[in-house]
């Protein structure tokens, strides 16, 4: 495989990968954004409110801002990471953007290279690349982005895929490479040029090996997958090897978090989160339900159990029982850095949820970007 580390835009050892903490937070805080669409509201509206909690983040010192891809989930409106960081990416000017992830077997290495390239030509110096195998789906959707042929084969075959990514965004396929003439654009064929760190993100063992045997950063969704978190961790820093891109490992987990001025909004508010969970996993997926509709849903008992299970990895509550929550997670998992996403149904909600969070660290207000 492709040096992952090789000298173009990965910034040389640990440069732009480790954040720093703001306040009295003990590590990095970032945020991760499905951008989800509540009953009564619009994939406008829920647009609007990532670029208000982008530029909150970046005045607040969070480090950096991805979007995950999701598909055929009507509660959730992130289908094109690259199109809303390059609309984030013209409403901010200092904090990181990122894709957490880019599922990369739904696409064409060379169309994530273009993509991301041009993400970098906009934001210089400010763009991540995290990758994911997971379809982000159900398979009949993934069968119709990535072709019905083509399901086990695009997931078993992940690590050619990177490599390839990795040899167009450095613009170095040997000679006699069937690719060797082609070129990602922008990229480095038209002069000197940055691109995006990779990451590997994953909620199973696969990417945590792949990444510490590359020396690349780790995302863990720890937000939906929280009884692998610590065998995950373990596996990268046990499997990693020092790269030209970090000479130590850098583990980052996705949590669940939601802060609110009082316990029964927060309890209230991720309770839709969870039966918007629950009705996805049922089959039933739709439009995050209000509070007052979760609040009247008739629970099955097992339905019950599944919902308790979900909102037990939630971080959830006051700001000072948000803030006791994540420092304990950072404690227990070494994470070096937190990502938070706050699902609910009220998109002012998760905007006042990150305020808040960035209040009970005393995280400093910074000049707001200009337009």
């Amino acid at each position: 495989m492709s040096d992952t580390g090789g000298a173009h835009g990965q910034h040389g050892r640990n440069g732009s990968i480790r954040g720093a903490a703001q306040g009295t937070a003990t590590v990095p805080l970032s945020v991760l954004d499905l951008v989800t669409v509540g009953a009564g509201s619009t994939a406008h509206e829920s647009l609007r409110t990532s670029v208000a909690i982008s530029r909150l983040a970046e005045s607040r010192g969070y480090h950096r801002h991805w979007v995950a891809e999701h598909h055929s989930m009507p509660g959730v409106a992130s289908s094109s990471p690259a199109v809303i960081l390059a609309h984030l990416a013209a409403h901010t000017s200092r904090i990181r953007l990122g894709s957490g992830g880019v599922m990369l077997p739904n696409h064409a290495p060379l169309a994530i290279a273009e993509q991301f390239g041009t993400l970098e030509a906009l934001a210089p110096g400010r763009i991540d690349l995290g990758l994911g195998r997971a379809p982000g789906t159900d398979q009949r959707t993934a069968a119709a982005l990535r072709g019905a042929g083509r399901l086990d084969e695009a997931a078993d075959d992940f690590p050619r895929q990177l490599m390839e990514l990795t040899r167009f965004l450095d613009d170095d396929f040997p000679d006699g490479h069937p690719y060797a003439r082609v070129h990602a654009v922008p990229g480095p064929v038209q002069g000197p040029a940055g691109r995006p760190p990779l990451w590997l993100l994953g909620s199973s063992g696969f990417s945590a090996r792949l990444a510490g045997e590359l020396g690349l950063p780790f995302a863990y969704a720890h937000h939906f997958s929280a009884a692998g978190t610590l065998p995950a961790l373990d596996l990268y820093r046990q499997s990693f090897r020092p790269s030209a891109v970090l000479d130590a490992p850098y583990a980052v987990i996705g949590v669940s978090a939601l802060a609110a001025d009082t316990g029964a909004e927060a309890r209230a508010q991720v309770l839709t989160g969870a039966l918007s969970m629950l009705r996805l996993r049922t089959g039933r997926p739709g439009l995050v339900p209000t509070p007052q509709e979760a609040a009247a849903y008739p629970f099955s008992p097992g339905e019950r159990e599944f919902v308790n299970g979900w909102l037990a990895n939630i971080v959830h509550g006051t700001p000072g029982e948000v803030r006791t929550g994540l420092d304990d997670l950072a404690k227990r998992t070494g994470a070096d850095e937190l990502m938070l996403t706050a699902n609910a149904h009220s998109g002012a909600a998760r905007l006042r949820s990150y305020e808040l969070v960035a209040d009970a660290y005393d995280m400093p207000v910074q000049a707001p970007a200009a337009d």
